[in-house]
């Protein structure tokens, strides 16, 4: 985000840099998948994981299968930030070309 001078007086609460990046921001379920991702983690041992589902349904028992692709993209966006790693059959892989089944480990 590059520095406008309109925002000095308020710099402390801007959070996006047009309505462009407002459109796009993360909403708030896939915020906590990734809480709840992390808290899921940190109560394993480590090397431990758990699948994606675990999180959705913590989130949200009722509709935790709506939930999945959500719960995805919340693990790929924690990849991203070097948080997790995304496995299949106990090897690292592409977070954005994973299909299937896949478990969440801490890295």
């Amino acid at each position: 985000m590059t520095w406008r001078k309109k925002w000095a007086r308020d710099w402390e609460n801007v959070r996006y840099c047009s309505h462009g990046c407002r459109r796009h921001r993360v909403p708030d379920v896939e915020r906590d998948l990734e809480k709840t991702i992390m808290k899921l983690l940190d109560a394993r041992t480590a090397g431990k994981t758990i699948c994606p589902s675990e999180a959705a349904r913590a989130v949200s028992e009722q509709s935790w299968r709506e939930l999945m692709e959500p719960a995805r993209r919340a693990a790929r966006r924690l990849v991203a930030a070097g948080r997790i790693e995304i496995t299949q059959g106990g090897k690292v892989v592409d977070a954005s070309t994973a299909k299937g089944p896949i478990r969440l480990r801490e890295t």
